[in-house]
């Protein structure tokens, strides 16, 4: 059952009890991990492309965080499954990750940058997995679901993190210059170990506690539950709605450049998606209950055709630009809260961290690694504006697939 919502603490969350502290800690953690991101993100293509590389290793360094999503998640995942150790493997994962990050300070060279983003991201892809897996455990309800509303607290402040250095980095690379970027990332780094270390450590199971919870999963695997055709198509819909966004992430910034955008220009509208996403993580609750997660999965795959197909048309006009970025707040952030819903339900118990771990590796590794590499081919052949229109089918792909995962899922139910 979960904690009842009498009072607020530290960053809206209830008063009191270890859970409390919990979730407080593990939205500081959250505040920092994408403040982190949004330092590092949007303006990373920009800082590359100032040292002088071409379209191409761009797209390639921009892959590398894709790449490491393809085995270190999962990894991570596994590993805390089996020993119970979240929240020590999330503190040390943190620090590896700042120390690799010093590698930015070194002289740029193309060899360098490679390594030290590769480790990097290699280490970082442990964070999020586990703390949004020991979030569910606080959150999780008796019917074996998740309470979205509480999630929305919690999540809302990874929003405003990476709001915050969004606009701030955007004034602050504009005044003085992207030779500040190395430095920039690696005190952003530092804070996410600070926000690590203050996670409250959770009391491993005892090998009888863990063994009588596998019995009573009964014989459930990660295998057998990803034989469940609903799931297949959910994680089908993930990946390709993932992938439309991966135009977004990769190239969005540098589009805007190429159209002559300023980089407080830029900031700005990354700083709208994210402005709209934390009123959706606010008041999620309330919302989600006008329809079911299969959906509002539907809807964020629809509305993402469109909001991609503008950009791809329209992205001179900064009016209807405006207009398509504040569509984020479906197209990813209710896609995002009906995801981790759903992960909850169908990964119960010993399998929650590898189901975790699977949306990072299916839904951002292989489609951000297919993304930025497709998207840089694409942009050297046909331009900007074609990473966008092909965003935008991939998308309609994806509604097509959270459609077919509603209807297995009512058939298995009816059955």
């Amino acid at each position: 059952m979960t904690e009842p919502l009498s009072g607020s603490g530290s960053f809206g969350l209830p008063r009191g009890g270890a859970s409390a502290r919990t979730l407080a800690a593990s939205a500081a953690l959250s505040c920092a991990y994408f403040a982190a991101i949004g330092g590092f993100n949007p303006y990373a293509p920009l800082w590359y492309k100032e040292l002088g590389l071409p379209v191409f290793a761009i797209g390639l360094l921009v892959s590398l965080s894709s790449w490491t999503r393809l085995f270190a998640p999962y990894a991570w995942g596994a590993l805390a499954d089996r020993t119970g150790q979240r929240v020590q493997i999330i503190r040390w994962t943190a620090l590896a990750s700042c120390i690799a990050g010093a590698g930015f300070l070194l002289p740029p060279q193309l060899a360098t940058l490679v390594i030290a983003t590769f480790l990097m991201f290699s280490f970082n892809a442990a964070i999020v997995p586990l703390t949004e897996t020991v979030v569910a455990s606080h959150l999780s309800t008796a019917d074996g679901g998740m309470d979205t509303r509480r999630y929305g607290r919690v999540r809302m402040w990874g929003s405003i993190g990476f709001l915050a250095t969004v606009v701030l980095a955007g004034w602050w690379y504009e005044h003085f210059g992207m030779r500040w970027f190395a430095l920039t990332t690696f005190a952003l780094l530092a804070l996410v170990v600070l926000m690590a270390w203050r996670m409250p450590l959770q009391a491993r199971p005892s090998p009888a506690a863990r063994s009588a919870a596998a019995v009573a999963e009964g014989s459930d695997s990660v295998l057998a539950v990803f034989a469940r055709a609903e799931v297949r198509w959910f994680f089908l819909g993930v990946f390709l709605t993932v992938l439309a966004h991966s135009a977004l992430y990769a190239f969005f910034s540098l589009f805007l450049d190429a159209l002559g955008y300023s980089k407080p220009v830029i900031g700005g509208l990354w700083a709208i998606s994210v402005v709209v996403e934390i009123f959706w993580f606010a008041f999620s609750g309330r919302l989600l209950e006008r329809a079911t997660l299969h959906h509002w999965l539907v809807a964020a795959s629809l509305l993402a055709a469109l909001r991609f197909a503008m950009t791809a048309a329209f992205g001179a006009n900064l009016g209807l630009l405006l207009l398509a970025q504040c569509g984020h707040a479906i197209t990813f952030a209710a896609q995002h809260t009906a995801c981790i819903a759903l992960i909850t339900r169908y990964f119960p118990g010993r399998l929650r961290g590898r189901g975790q771990a699977l949306y990072s590796v299916l839904g951002y590794g292989l489609s951000g690694v297919l993304g930025s590499l497709g998207g840089a081919w694409l942009v050297d052949h046909l331009g900007y504006a074609a990473v966008f229109w092909a965003a935008s089918l991939c998308a309609l792909a994806g509604a097509f697939c959270g459609w077919r995962s509603l209807v297995c899922e009512a058939q298995q139910t009816k059955s």
